[in-house]
């Protein structure tokens, strides 16, 4: 893929799609029963002026300055929303305000509350402005805690992260041609921008801020690109508790199933500050994940730097892909790679299954999409064909780590133009075919870069 290709070509179309839509007029919220004060849901208020943008052949539903409660909105063909710098869109904290429906999270296709911004099923839409969407997500994150100590008892720690049914704060699904565009994104229930399912999509200049000063959101991922192609994200400056950027693509059976790959997708220009992960493939890895650009990234404190994760019965192939110019402060790991990303994810202990069967209760439908097996080469991740290069990173604790497997080893990877500063080196191993041209790797307890089980390794010592 040469570079700025896909760029040209996803800037272009979105353009086109955007600059000739042909659409006016605006409907104020308010004149549909909102009111801006912060204790009022609006919910119905403000799903009715969406409605009425959407009757009369599209338009922009816009907000008067103020605080608006509400649960689920869901946004229509040509409708936009502009949320101006001085309003907020505030999530209310009611399980009941968020209806659930089938849809795809963390990796698989399931019943599940909506987002508290959806696009389902629809092409032509715009969110906007300098305002500000807040989750109210801390009453999630609570719940989630609490029934973690309780499925840590059990061996469930799995579970909990499907059984916690919390919103997304933002979610594109199976759509096309929609922008998100300026926004100020706060406190997600569970994760800030999911893109699933869909084509033509451009994140520009979104600033997210999931964590709260006294505490952080569990699993709250940045920006997820899932099963969707031709994606652009630009600009975007993320603080979260899990992946800032991230591409993902089903997982393990169900993903299997599924089979829809993440392809064409630039991500450049943009921050991570606290999160897992500055730029991440995986670990939802089933259909597969090509095609990808990153580039002009920095991290400020981000857990890891560059990161691939699977694990076996996960399947998919992670290929073509470019990284390069990046900047890396204080990343705990400059570049990881994990062929054994939690394989023990979804087991369900004895002693729970013998409780299930003496309730008369099967698993759950959700359970059953990750525990069904599928034949080993089938679930068999690959990834390859990997280029990394223009990295500069400084005070990490460790340069670089790759858990390849003994008999499917981590292939294919160009390393060029690198220097990092760590405490240690670190350590590959069960790779192959990697080549490193001008690599500087500097470590404070005066290690090298330890190779176990590798093979044609050229370039570093």
């Amino acid at each position: 893929m040469k570079n700025g290709t896909l760029f040209v070509q996803v800037s272009l179309l979105s353009l086109v799609l955007f600059g000739c839509r042909g659409v006016s007029g605006e409907f104020n919220a308010c004149d549909y029963g909102a009111r801006a004060d912060g204790q009022t849901v609006c919910t119905k208020a403000i799903q009715k002026a969406i409605d009425a943008c959407a009757a009369a052949g599209g338009g922009t539903v816009v907000f008067s300055p103020g605080t608006y409660l509400t649960g689920s909105l869901f946004l229509k063909d040509r409708v936009d929303l502009r949320v101006d710098e001085e309003v907020t869109i505030k999530g209310v904290q009611d399980e009941s305000e968020y209806p659930e429906v089938s849809t795809r999270v963390a990796g698989i296709e399931t019943d599940w509350p909506a987002a508290l911004m959806n696009a389902h099923h629809l092409s032509n839409v715009k969110v906007y402005g300098k305002g500000t969407i807040d989750g109210s997500g801390s009453i999630w994150w609570d719940k989630y805690w609490t029934m973690r100590r309780e499925y840590d008892a059990k061996g469930l720690r799995w579970v909990v992260d499907y059984d916690c049914k919390r919103p997304r704060l933002i979610l594109i699904y199976e759509a096309s041609n929609v922008t998100l565009e300026g926004l100020t994104l706060r406190e997600p229930g569970f994760w800030t921008v999911h893109i699933c399912y869909s084509t033509n999509v451009v994140v520009d200049g979104l600033t997210i801020r999931a964590n709260l000063e006294e505490k952080v959101g569990p699993s709250s991922d940045g920006i997820d690109i899932d099963s969707s192609t031709n994606v652009l994200v630009q600009n975007c400056d993320i603080d979260c508790n899990d992946d800032n950027f991230c591409l993902k693509a089903g997982r393990d059976a169900d993903g299997l199933r599924v089979n829809r790959p993440t392809m064409n997708v630039v991500i450049r220009d943009c921050i991570a500050r606290r999160g897992h992960g500055l730029i991440t493939c995986g670990s939802e890895t089933s259909g597969g994940i090509y095609n990808v650009e990153v580039y002009n990234l920095k991290a400020y404190g981000t857990s890891t730097g560059i990161r691939f994760k699977s694990t076996q019965g996960r399947g998919g192939t992670v290929r073509d892909i470019s990284i390069h110019d990046i900047q890396m402060h204080n990343v705990r790991e400059a570049i990881k790679l994990d062929y054994d990303w939690y394989p023990a994810y979804n087991t369900v202990p004895e002693a729970v299954r013998k409780e299930l069967e003496a309730e008369g209760r099967e698993f759950p439908r959700h359970w059953k999409a990750l525990m069904e097996v599928v034949p080993e080469e089938q679930g068999t991740p690959y990834i390859r064909d990997v280029t990394i290069r223009g990295i500069r990173a400084v005070d990490s604790e460790t340069a670089i780590s790759v858990k390849g497997r003994k008999n499917q080893r981590a292939g294919n990877f160009l390393l060029e133009d690198i220097q990092i500063t760590a405490k240690k080196a670190g350590t590959i191993s069960n790779a192959e075919g990697w080549t490193f041209q001008n690599v500087q790797i500097t470590a404070d307890d005066g290690s090298k870069v330890n190779f176990v089980n590798c093979q044609n390794m050229e370039g570093l010592d």
